[in-house]
């Protein structure tokens, strides 16, 4: 499969899991209709009715396309890691139980992880 070519920073979050800092990405307080896809591969994940504000700083969504984003345990036990299923692309991590919407679940993604197609 053919990926996009990401930037060195791209690289260091997507392929490296590394972490933007806070309220810095292009997406924390974006608020228009469509799609979140990933950077990586184009692939579906977050449909903008979906996120919300959870004063992070990060892009945070209280669900995902089904099967588009697959959660894998960090090796320390702390945390859930969010990868992009089609290519398992760094996104964020998961937390649960936290209130912040009926779902009870933050999908805190880096916007550099995402792009974002607008509802036509």
């Amino acid at each position: 499969m053919t990926y996009n070519t990401l930037t060195e920073e791209e690289t260091r979050v997507i392929i490296n899991k590394g972490t933007e800092r806070s309220f810095t990405g292009k997406f924390w307080d974006h608020h228009e209709d469509g799609m979140y896809t990933c950077r990586q591969c184009n692939a579906d994940l977050f449909p903008s009715d979906t996120k919300f504000d959870s004063g992070t700083g990060w892009p945070s969504f209280d669900d995902a396309v089904e099967g588009a984003v697959t959660e894998v345990p960090d090796a320390d036990g702390r945390r859930i890691e969010i990868v992009c299923t089609n290519c398992s692309g760094h996104l964020g991590h998961v937390f649960k139980g936290e209130r912040m919407t009926d779902k009870s679940t933050r999908h805190c993604v880096n916007s550099i992880s995402l792009d974002f197609v607008a509802k036509k």
